[in-house]
């Protein structure tokens, strides 16, 4: 055993000895270029390349890393043995990742990747401004050297979008209104935003079908057309006017706009907003992938339709423009002489050059009287999809029926079903006073039919003595208010109406 011993200190003492002399014959700077060297020749053989992509990037966060980190996310909750599970502030799911130093293969385009979540320990930090986390986190991508120009044109720009989308659709969606008096919050914001928490989808919406599908296609069109609107060179926006009687789902049709898409909603109070200008940074401060909404617009400031004064005369036009357009809220602006926005800088706003400072915004008017609005603001560019909110119809009395009951057509006598259908166009209820009905009597589905019933045979009487006519006879439609809107102003008042809107432009900028 001594003997054993002895031979082993023999053997580190040489191998001490060998190594005291190759320290003295290659000094460290000598050993690193030789280190160096080889992996250059053993990359330039290899078929691989590899990127680091840290977590930090000197004193910044990579946005990469983080997007990266998402992106992987979606694949890793279904191929990975060991996750590590995340939940963000304001996100309303969960988030999987790789595991530290696990890795997983991605495909893009059929070609293989290799993405590996590199963890290690930090070396001891030297001074910096921020501290820095203990562990130094990366990922690595390995990839071919031939798919090398693949990778860095499409692959990496698709995960920044993928990643957009993943945590758009975690985060919960957020309300916004413009702040009381154009005031700013704590952090120089114009706009206070609460959670947006409406349940209203498109399959809860009282609406005929097929007017849905077309408005659920128009949306996804635009929400999938960035290639299309830079291709034509149009601004990424879209503008809807929701209008109709009180009580027909105009508001819920916001909220299923904005579940569908998964966008934000800005909720402007025109009366709030004191000018032109602090309409235009209450714009810029909004963000992408947002629906900004002003509701009641022919109540909020006034934009009447100026044909309907009786005023046809070029004067008479020019009074309107140069007047300032006050709010009708009853705001304590207006007592100020303080709110003054003009019908051009709300044009402007909605089609103008600063509509274009943001993408993917959509645009959504609501007005009870489509034939009180100004003919400029309902032009194509501005409200590009009118949307004409009815009474409800018997399609629509159906989803209703579901939603509040949870009768299904079959469930229904014939008889009751096809009473309902004769009535329900006549009767001229709007989907919120049956959903007050059906609400109140939900417990006794038979006995919440037959007084629905009941009270629709009773508004057709009231409709029949007041005059009214059934859709479709000699009456006219509520739509055909759009039609007279659209038709009331000429060709000569349209080109005096922009010119007058750039005069009170140039008006405006010498004040």
């Amino acid at each position: 055993m001594r003997e054993y011993w002895t031979s082993l200190a023999s053997l580190l003492g040489v191998f001490a000895f060998c190594q005291t002399i190759l320290q003295a014959v290659f000094p460290p700077e000598l050993r690193f270029a030789s280190v160096k060297l080889f992996n250059r020749i053993f990359h330039c053989f290899s078929s691989y390349c590899y990127f680091d992509i840290t977590e930090i990037d000197g004193v910044n966060t990579n946005e990469l890393y983080n997007a990266v980190q998402l992106y992987l996310s979606s694949s890793v909750s279904i191929t990975g043995n060991r996750l590590s599970l995340t939940r963000a502030v304001n996100s309303s799911g969960f988030t999987f990742g790789l595991a530290n130093n696990d890795s997983i293969v991605d495909t893009f385009n059929g070609v293989n990747v290799l993405w590996e979540h590199v963890v290690t320990q930090r070396q001891a930090q030297t001074f910096s401004w921020r501290p820095l986390p203990d562990e130094k986190r990366g990922f690595t991508l390995r990839i071919k050297k031939k798919d090398k120009s693949l990778v860095l044109n499409s692959y990496l720009d698709y995960i920044m979008e993928k990643a957009s989308d993943i945590r758009r659709k975690n985060q919960d969606r957020l309300l916004y209104t413009n702040s009381r008096g154009g005031s700013l919050d704590s952090r120089g914001h114009p706009w206070e935003s609460v959670p947006f928490k409406h349940p209203s989808t498109f399959d809860t919406l009282a609406m005929d079908p097929q007017k849905k599908k077309e408005i659920m296609e128009d949306l996804q069109d635009f929400a999938n057309g960035q290639s299309f609107y830079h291709k034509t060179g149009r601004a990424w926006k879209r503008g809807y006017l929701l209008y109709g009687p009180p009580g027909t789902g105009k508001s819920s049709m916001i909220a299923a706009m904005a579940n569908y898409l998964g966008y934000d909603i800005y909720d402007l109070e025109l009366t709030e907003v004191h000018n032109n200008s602090e309409l235009r940074k209450l714009l810029m401060k909004t963000s992408s992938k947002s629906i900004i909404v002003i509701e009641d617009i022919d109540c909020s400031i006034n934009l009447t339709n100026r044909n309907n004064n009786g005023n046809t005369s070029v004067s008479a036009s020019r009074s309107y423009y140069d007047s300032e357009l006050r709010g009708g809220g009853g705001g304590g602006c207006g007592e100020e002489g303080g709110n003054t926005i003009t019908l051009s800088g709300l044009l402007n706003f909605t089609d103008g050059l600063w509509s274009c400072c943001g993408s993917e915004r959509i645009f959504v008017f609501t007005t009870n009287h489509i034939e009180k609005l100004d003919p400029a603001l309902l032009r194509s560019g501005r409200m590009d999809m009118h949307i004409f909110m009815s009474y409800c119809s018997f399609p629509a009395l159906k989803i209703l029926l579901k939603n509040y009951l949870g009768c299904e057509e079959c469930e229904i006598e014939e008889t009751i079903l096809k009473q309902l259908e004769e009535v329900v166009d006549v009767a001229r209820m709007t989907p919120a006073d049956i959903s007050e009905l059906l609400i109140k009597n939900r417990r006794k589905k038979e006995k919440a039919v037959e007084e629905l019933l009941e009270t629709l045979k009773v508004r057709v009487e009231m409709n029949e003595k007041n005059g009214f006519l059934m859709r479709g006879e000699n009456g006219v439609e509520e739509e055909e208010q759009e039609k007279r809107a659209l038709d009331s102003e000429s060709p000569k008042e349209e080109s005096e109406t922009e010119e007058n809107c750039k005069e009170e432009d140039e008006e405006e900028k010498v004040k």
